[in-house]
């Protein structure tokens, strides 16, 4: 197993575990505050996708570069919203805690991932499907 691998491997990982969480959250922030609360289930629709485009079309660095775009995002919007709040959608500061801090460690654990996979001079058509043993 090649370097590549692992790490597409742990980006859909990243975002798989991601999404559950996202999806996970949406009762509880639509019930606080509706934009929240569409703003998770977003999230956890296009990291849904994301996945699925990881999984189908590994050897796409568009995909591999939105799911690190989409990290990101993830991970500078929740570091808004535990110091300043995001407008709009959660403009009050809410307090850090262990499943937001989880989720954020795991998220740029994927984003690593990802701009390992995109770093300059890495050819595009590494990544590749995975085969089960004795197929290859």
């Amino acid at each position: 197993m090649t370097r590549a691998t692992v790490a597409h491997e742990v980006l859909i990982a990243s975002c798989a575990i991601s999404t559950g969480i996202h999806a996970a959250l949406v009762p509880e922030h639509l019930r606080e505050e509706t934009a929240a609360g569409v703003g998770f289930l977003a999230s956890a629709a296009l990291l849904a996708a994301l996945c699925v485009a990881l999984t189908y079309r590994p050897e796409s660095r568009l995909a591999v570069g939105a799911a690190g775009a989409v990290l990101a995002g993830l991970t500078a919007a929740y570091a808004l919203a535990i110091t300043v709040g995001v407008p709009v959608l959660h403009p009050d500061q809410e307090p850090a805690d262990g499943l937001g801090l989880v989720t954020k460690a795991i998220e740029l654990v994927g984003l690593a991932a990802a701009l390992h996979l995109t770093a300059p001079g890495r050819p595009a058509g590494r990544l590749t499907r995975l085969q089960p043993k004795g197929t290859r």
